[in-house]
């Protein structure tokens, strides 16, 4: 069978990442949940992916793909574990100094117990960022995890740094400063992920769509991201309920 072009492969893979929507978002957006809603959401968040995320691309680093792609692997690890190119502070960090900014301990995020299907979704993460074809990782923690429903949006972006000024406004829009009254201050992670976040995007997507270019490769990447899809939207229904949000009924 022929493989997809560079251009069909790219539409499946965003095709994939506008379902990244789940039906609670909007109630943690809007300035509804409490404080305690907000830390069980915070709490497996930072447990399932925010905290270890380095480590996943250092195992992916660890397979040993092209110079090309360790080189951006590398770059980002560096970042995520160091914030050597934009604030100096890890990225866990910054999350941490986010929670307090929220009236939350930092000992809160020390040993947090996964619910069930936060559990089932941080073992597929250590399952694929361990694959043999390190493709497969870098499609999902690159691609999926590091990735919104506004991938498409982003796609057509030249990848260039924010200003300082669209940074700042994209703070004072975020909801927990909106509606939670966080001080912009506490808020460096967004500050780093709005500084780096246009090239990682990029490099993600080169990353995949330059080197999944067999049937072989293109029909396993889409298989991993259809998965991630299923048990992310299991995983956040599981954080919808133990916050004692119900769905919409259609």
């Amino acid at each position: 069978m022929t493989p997809l072009s560079t251009a069909a492969f790219r539409e499946q893979i965003l095709s994939l990442m506008d379902r990244k929507h789940h039906w609670a978002w909007p109630r943690f957006a809007d300035g509804t949940l409490t404080n305690s809603q907000l830390k069980i959401h915070f709490q497996q968040e930072y447990a399932v992916y925010v905290r270890d995320f380095p480590v996943f691309l250092a195992r992916i680093h660890g397979r040993n793909p092209p110079v090309p792609v360790r080189r951006m692997l590398a770059g980002n690890i560096y970042e995520e574990d160091t914030g050597g190119l934009s604030l100096g502070k890890s990225h866990p960090e910054l999350f941490l100094a986010m929670m307090e900014g929220l009236g939350f301990n930092a000992k809160d995020f020390e040993r947090i117990a996964l619910l069930p299907s936060s559990r089932t979704y941080r073992a597929w993460l250590d399952a694929v960022s361990n694959k043999r074809d390190w493709v497969l990782g870098a499609a999902v923690l690159t691609i999926f995890v590091e990735g919104s429903i506004k991938d498409r949006q982003e796609m057509l972006t030249p990848s260039k740094p924010k200003t300082k000024d669209e940074i700042e406004a994209a703070i004072a829009a975020h909801p927990l400063v909106r509606h939670h009254g966080l001080a912009p201050s506490s808020m460096d992670l967004i500050r780093a992920h709005q500084a780096v976040e246009a090239g990682h995007r990029h490099d993600a997507y080169d990353m995949v769509l330059g080197y999944a270019v067999t049937t072989v490769r293109q029909k396993a990447v889409l298989a991993c991201l259809k998965k991630s899809l299923s048990l992310w939207l299991r995983y956040r229904d599981g954080v919808a309920r133990s916050c004692g949000l119900s769905k919409p009924r259609s």
